[in-house]
């Protein structure tokens, strides 16, 4: 049998042609495929991988306004996005509505909350509502004298 080395995933196999037939392999089914599944090298190991490699965190979040909070451990989340208008280009507010837990019913209306995407909850409720976190940048603390021993212009002019 004649075999192709040319691709190591695809291995065919064909029979020698024979000087009786002069019918092509591919028919009456002499023809086989056999697919080999490439091996993984043996010097590299998944756990030595998963420590070496930072983990990647590829979590769908949204962040939006909470407008009901009327259910059990459910808040209702209104997420607003810019877009362009497909034909004017022009930004264009979008507004959604999504179903999220609070397990602790931590949130009322009005709240600003981060939505994170988890297994499905209940028919529409898949994600998992947290407090949305500011980051606040620390100012540089202006230190300005109070008194330079000058008069203002103010009590200039009085004096």
């Amino acid at each position: 049998m004649l075999s192709l080395p040319n691709s190591p995933f695809l291995n065919l196999s064909l029979p020698q042609k024979s000087p009786k037939s002069s019918a092509s392999p591919f028919l009456h089914g002499s023809f086989s495929i056999s697919l080999a599944t490439p091996k993984p090298p043996s010097t590299l190991s998944l756990s030595s991988l998963s420590t070496t490699l930072p983990t990647i965190q590829a979590v769908k979040r949204l962040q939006g306004k909470v407008i009901c909070s009327t259910n059990d451990k459910t808040v209702n989340v209104e997420v607003t996005r810019i877009v362009a208008h497909p034909k004017y280009l022009r930004r264009i507010k979008k507004k959604k509505k999504y179903q999220a837990h609070d397990p602790d019913n931590q949130f009322n209306v009005g709240d600003f909350v981060t939505l994170l995407k988890c297994r499905p909850i209940s028919k529409t409720k898949a994600f998992l509502a947290v407090p949305y976190v500011t980051k606040k940048k620390a100012k540089a603390a202006e230190t300005v004298p109070q008194e330079l021993g000058l008069p203002l212009q103010s009590q200039q002019e009085q004096a």
